[in-house]
């Protein structure tokens, strides 16, 4: 691991192109090959197209001459890459050979209730799950995931993820699209390992709190991993599959990148970056250039450490949290490389729904426990007391009070119509807010509209410390008074806590 000053003195210094993982040599030698996670399109036949899923325990070997035990998805860590298109029906058979209770939830996707794979559609150990839905997704990079109910930070941390790409014939024919070669899926993950190689879980006060974070970085399961781009042009379809982390992407040199996706599919038109920051459950497709026989890494920068105002444990936790700096994939070219059609400027259409069309507007105050002030308890001031969080006050894990029940419905949404949720944040670490049932758009970050990179569908936004965010939904298609729909901090740990709801449409 390295830290954010020694990862900026390496950018100044111009030493940035090499590998930083470990003791690593210019040639990457001692770095191992990116594994690509196997690509499933399924087998159609006049119905759908068919998935048969093994949800299992393992062994795998992440560090030199050491197994971890893990969980996995056809495999025995993660799973493969799903590949549908859009318009077309998909089905699965979800078999659950772990010893204990489980589910597989498809993240971002408009579908029936019955049919997501939330708290509500647990598998029990041994039993096979049948779900099926049409896809109208947007093409573009989503995911599954293990959903079961207080458990699910820890089955994620296991392995129980995998990535899914939607195909659509509407996308520009010419954008990078061989998978493995200049289409390449990463899958980012922290993990913290003990000396006996076994993942340590919620073994520090600061997991329970903050979320499980780790010191170790796998990429699609990879350990210190490198890629060789053999194009000139390199689409990167990046997933943040940790449980807590939030990751700063950028290149070593600081070069830039062009952003061309995010959750729900293609933004207009690509946007160009240096960094970007990526919470729990964000996806984004970025495209990065490259030169024959050059290095470079792909980088998370940290954040700059200030000296505490106050002591304690809390304020400690909150001034490291994310301050880590790591090195995501180190990138050696080949000697030659491929020309392939250059990136178009323009993306697709996006109709922005207007805020006129809202019948509804509802609130979500996201409450954090723990001694971190919760809900609508802001201070006046900034001291331990005071401001927003702190080292005082109780509360749990909830939303506008509430912890999760799966007995209680939260919130009941007429079926066909555009409403408004207004998320707030008085916490004093920001949550990625994700809900079911499909994307929405952002309307603005206190008063203010969103950058550029987020004017696309979204189904997770941060929402930082302090912060009120508007965003703007349309419900329509599955009506279902009894089945509902999750919204919920993707903060895997503070998910199973209780900051989670549930919503009918009706």
């Amino acid at each position: 691991m390295i830290t954010r000053r020694q990862a900026l003195h390496l950018i100044g210094t111009g030493l940035a192109g090499l590998p930083l993982i470990g003791r690593s040599q210019n040639d990457g030698s001692d770095l191992n090959p990116l594994k690509i996670p196997p690509l499933y399109s399924g087998e159609p036949d006049s119905e759908a197209r068919r998935f048969s899923l093994n949800l299992e325990s393992a062994e795998t070997e992440f560090l030199p001459g050491q197994l971890t035990a893990t969980y996995g998805i056809n495999g025995s860590y993660l799973g493969p890459t799903l590949r549908f298109s859009r318009y077309e029906r998909v089905a699965f058979a979800v078999t659950n050979s772990l010893q204990e209770e489980t589910s597989l939830h498809w993240h971002g996707f408009h579908l029936p209730p019955t049919e997501d794979g939330g708290p509500h559609q647990p598998i029990a150990s041994g039993e096979t799950w049948n779900p099926g839905f049409e896809v109208i997704q947007y093409g573009g990079t989503y995911w599954y995931h293990s959903h079961v109910m207080h458990k699910s930070g820890e089955q994620v941390y296991k392995g129980l993820a995998g990535m899914i790409i939607v195909d659509d014939e509407e996308h520009p024919a010419d954008l990078p699209g061989e998978y493995g070669v200049d289409d390449i899926p990463l899958i980012l993950q922290d993990r913290r390992f003990g000396r006996d190689g076994q993942f340590q879980y919620l073994n520090r006060y600061e997991d329970i709190v903050m979320g499980q974070m780790g010191d170790t970085i796998l990429v699609n399961g990879s350990w210190r991993p490198q890629f060789r781009p053999s194009t000139r042009l390199v689409r990167f379809r990046l997933l943040n599959a940790a449980n807590a982390r939030t990751f700063r992407v950028a290149l070593s040199d600081r070069r830039q990148f062009e952003m061309i996706a995010g959750d729900g599919g293609l933004l207009e038109s690509p946007v160009p970056m240096t960094e970007l920051s990526l919470a729990p459950a964000e996806r984004a497709e970025i495209i990065v250039r490259f030169s024959p026989g050059e290095s470079v890494n792909l980088l998370s920068l940290g954040r700059e450490v200030q000296p505490v105002s106050f002591p304690g444990a809390m304020p400690r936790m909150l001034n490291e949290l994310n301050s880590e700096a790591f090195n995501l994939l180190a990138l050696h070219c080949e000697s030659s490389l491929e020309d392939r059609a250059p990136l178009p400027g323009s993306l697709t259409e996006i109709y922005r729904l207007p805020e006129s069309a809202a019948s509804n507007t509802r609130s979500f105050r996201l409450n954090m426990g723990n001694g971190m002030r919760s809900g609508a308890d802001r201070g006046p001031g900034d001291g331990p007391r005071n401001g927003t969080g702190g080292g005082a006050g109780g509360g749990n894990y909830a939303i506008n009070g509430r912890v999760m029940d799966m007995n209680y419905i939260n919130e009941r949404v007429p079926l066909n119509t555009t409403e408004i949720w207004e998320v707030s944040n008085n916490s004093p670490m920001m949550h990625p807010f994700h809900i079911h049932n499909g994307q929405f758009q952002i309307l603005d970050r206190g008063g203010n509209p969103p950058p550029a990179h987020e004017m696309g569908w979204k189904d997770t936004v941060q929402v930082k410390p302090g912060e009120l965010l508007r965003l703007i939904m349309r419900f329509t298609d599955y009506t279902d008074e009894n089945n509902p729909y999750m919204y919920h901090c993707h903060i895997l740990e503070h998910e199973d806590r209780g900051m989670m709801g549930q919503f009918v449409l009706v």
